[in-house]
């Protein structure tokens, strides 16, 4: 669909300007005399440039937790899907998303449900939306589940946030860090080192070391930036292109302490609240189970959430699976376990989940409280250690001057 703008004479002879969208410009000056216009001019209007970065849809969560809301109400005022859709098509201002709502309501309108719509665009409608929206379209309960589907979405961002927010500090300190240690040994410490030699005699121990550090730094100075720069590139591509590698790191950031503790307990939340949604809304558990593990993020956890599918095909519960990868927490099996006998594992794995937003909190706060002094003394030392070599030679200068 293209938007155009028009020039046009009324059928009683007034003239009047406007914007009319269409799929082309002969379909638009159909529309116009069809009504009984004279069409006077019609040109395109040029679409705003859309800039997003490669591997991205442009389209926020929030964007997409305001779609998923108003086509909720409109579904549940008794609007068709096709309608709602245009409508909020028309009035979207990023033009990714009003893109694909026109796709999915073309789609929709060539006779294709809804949900299979949606999954011909896997990077903005994921596996859970896809298959929530199916159940609800099977049972006739599509505005409900749109609803149920804003809160998820909500909820999955407030927790990326969080883990954002635990990640960033550390890394971004430790990036700083290096930064500060490789400018002062390439640019501060030679502008002593003159100094250092009209004062002739030994050096003490420490500021020859940082003299010798800062001559390597000079003459590496580009292999240095190339490896700074290229090992966490290196990092990121393996991660991405090797499942060993992939694996490996998950289960070393699972391990680690402070972060390992913030990252398991993101993932039962994520795990439980997931999974509690797409059971009250009807999809079966084995499905949803395999909806869960493939958007768990971590590989170990998604390897553990496999084995306990493969066990509930079995006949086993699902508790004792997942008891016996040693991922998830005792206290979390156990409430699964009362869930299941209960026959209330929905509700039990919604209050596990709404437990465990607070316990993400309370693993970050704990993270940070132990983080931040350690950093701080890693800094302070480092830039210490460096400030005391430089001067040591004055200082033995003025006491030999002294004596």
């Amino acid at each position: 669909m293209s938007l155009f703008q028009y020039n046009i004479v009324l059928t009683n002879g007034d003239k009047r300007k406007g914007k009319l969208e269409a799929l082309s410009a002969e379909a638009a000056e159909g529309k116009l005399v069809a009504q009984g216009c004279q069409v006077l001019s019609l040109k395109p209007i040029p679409e705003p440039m859309a800039i997003k970065m490669p591997g991205t849809t442009g389209i926020t969560n929030k964007e997409l937790i305001i779609f998923t809301r108003q086509l909720s109400t409109m579904i549940d005022a008794g609007l068709p899907i096709v309608q709602a859709l245009e409508l909020l098509a028309s009035q979207e201002q990023n033009p990714h998303l009003k893109k694909v709502m026109l796709t999915v309501k073309s789609d929709v309108e060539g006779g294709m449900t809804f949900a299979d719509a949606l999954k011909k665009h896997p990077l903005v409608f994921d596996n859970l939306y896809t298959s929530l929206v199916s159940a609800g379209e099977i049972g006739g309960v599509l505005d409900t589940i749109l609803a149920r589907l804003c809160v998820q979405i909500e909820k999955n961002a407030q927790l990326a946030k969080k883990i954002k927010k635990a990640l960033t500090y550390p890394i971004g300190t430790l990036v700083v860090a290096v930064v500060i240690m490789i400018f002062m040994l390439w640019k501060v410490i030679p502008t002593f080192q003159g100094m250092f030699d009209n004062m002739g005699g030994q050096l003490p121990s420490l500021t020859q070391f940082l003299v010798d550090a800062s001559d390597w730094m000079s003459s590496n100075i580009v292999p240095i930036l190339a490896i700074v720069i290229g090992v966490p590139l290196t990092i990121a591509i393996c991660r991405k292109k090797i499942f060993a590698f992939h694996r490996a790191m998950d289960a070393f950031l699972l391990a680690m302490p402070g972060i390992g503790d913030v990252l398991r307990k993101s993932a039962v939340s994520r795990f439980t609240r997931t999974l509690a949604t797409m059971m009250t809304s009807g999809v079966p558990l084995m499905d949803s189970l395999q909806i869960v593990e493939n958007a768990a993020g971590n590989i170990r956890i998604a390897e553990g959430i496999e084995y306990a599918r493969q066990r509930l095909s079995e006949g086993s519960t699902l508790a004792d699976p997942l008891m016996v990868t040693g991922i998830f927490p005792n206290m979390v099996v156990a409430m699964i376990r009362v869930g299941e006998e209960t026959g209330a594992l929905d509700a039990m794995l919604g209050k596990i989940a709404d437990s465990y937003d607070e316990e993400v909190d309370d693993a970050i706060d704990a993270m940070m409280a132990m983080l931040q002094p350690a950093i701080m003394a890693l800094l302070g030392g480092m830039v210490g250690t460096m400030l005391i070599g430089m001067y040591l030679p004055i200082f033995s200068m003025g006491s030999m001057t002294g004596g």
